[in-house]
Parts: C-alpha cells; structure tokens; sequence
C-alpha cells in the first residue's frame, strides 16, 4: 500500500520534469538550427534529431515552427536582460558613482556583445519583414527595457544628490546609447572579430561614464 501510494504521487512529478527538460531541449536545439541556418534554411527534422525527441513531441510544446521561433527570440532576450539587471547594489547617498555605473555599463557590453546575440540581432533585422512583431520584441525587452531599469535608478540616485538629472528616461537613453553604439554597431555589421576584448570593453565603459558624469554629475 505504501509503495503505491508513493508512485502515484511521484508520477505526475516525473511527468513534469520530463516535459520541462524536452521543453528546453528543443528550445536550446531551436536556437541552435535556427541562429545557424536561418528561418527559411530551418526545419522541424533537424530540431527533433539535435534535442533527440520526435516532431510530435515538438508540436505538443511549440504549436508551428512560427510559434517555437518566436518563442526562441524572447527567450534569449530575457535571458540577456536578466543578466544585465541582476545583482544591481542598494543604491545609497555614499555609493561610489563612478565605480557603479562603469560596472552597469561592462555588464552590459559583456552579456550583449557575443557571437549568439550578434547572431540573433542579424536574424531578427532579416527577417523583420515576415515577422515584425520580432522586432518589436527584441527592442522592447532589449534596449528599451534596459533603458527604463536604468532610468530608476538613476532617479534614485540623482534624489540622493548624486546626480543632477530632470529627466531620468532621457539621461538612461543618452547612457545606453553612449556606451553601447559604438561596439554594437561594429559587432553587428564587421562579425565576430569586431566584438572587443574584455580589456578594451572596460576602457570604453570608463570613457563613457566620464562622458555621462560630465553632463549629468552632480554640480
């Protein structure tokens, strides 16, 4: 009797865990098959071999191929955002302003400044016409999310004295694009090769952030 009881109980638990884990199979495959051969060059057979489950299996979890690419692109956009915003310190009248905002910035160079995002931004860009929602996505969970998170915290600290800023969502903009321009646009249109290197990353977010403070520091 006891064992039954267990086994019945564990089962649906087991069920969970093995869809969760197809789930992210076919999700890593996705990105895989996709950021490499392109929508149109993509199929469902080659997602279904490389995550090892059936294209049955595929359907159950993602209902077109339409669905499963979208569902790919938020993905690994959320997946970026969430790193940059992590861990963000308090926010206190003694931070060292400087020192904050040149680690915000080098976070996020670092998380968006790889070959897979270059790749996913290029995929996007081509194939904005058949999917324009896409764009919308990756802007307003990327940049725009980015901009908007950086905006309140630099409310709080310019209500600290920290910095004299009257418009917070402007002075994010003029932050990120500052910071991210430049590196990006070389990444996304010369390849791989083009993204920097750590070293040279770090000097570029501290110019950026002497930049920043020389319009925004506090007077």
């Amino acid at each position: 009797m006891v064992r039954a009881t267990f086994s019945s109980k564990a089962a649906p638990t087991e069920a969970v865990g093995s869809s969760a884990r197809k789930h992210r199979a076919i999700l890593e495959a996705a990105i895989q098959v996709f950021l490499e051969s392109g929508y149109l060059g993509s199929n469902m057979d080659q997602i279904a071999a490389l995550s090892e489950v059936s294209k049955q299996t595929i359907y159950k979890h993602f209902s077109s191929k339409e669905a499963l690419f979208v569902q790919m692109v938020t993905s690994m956009t959320d997946t970026a955002s969430d790193s940059v915003h992590k861990e963000i310190p308090e926010l206190s009248e003694d931070l060292d302003i400087a020192a904050f905002l040149q680690m915000y910035a080098n976070r996020q160079l670092t998380v968006v400044l790889t070959p897979r995002l270059m790749q996913l931004r290029r995929l996007v860009i081509g194939e904005v016409a058949r999917f324009p929602e896409l764009a919308r996505v990756l802007y307003e969970r990327g940049p725009q999310r980015a901009i908007s998170a950086l905006a309140k915290a630099l409310e709080q600290l310019a209500a600290h004295g920290l910095l004299a800023i009257d418009d917070p969502l402007n002075a994010a903009s003029h932050f990120n694009w500052l910071i991210m321009a430049e590196p990006l646009n070389k990444a996304m249109l010369l390849g791989d090769e083009a993204i920097p290197k750590p070293s040279t990353l770090r000097r570029h977010s501290a110019e950026g952030v002497r930049i920043f403070l020389a319009a925004y520091g506090k007077r």
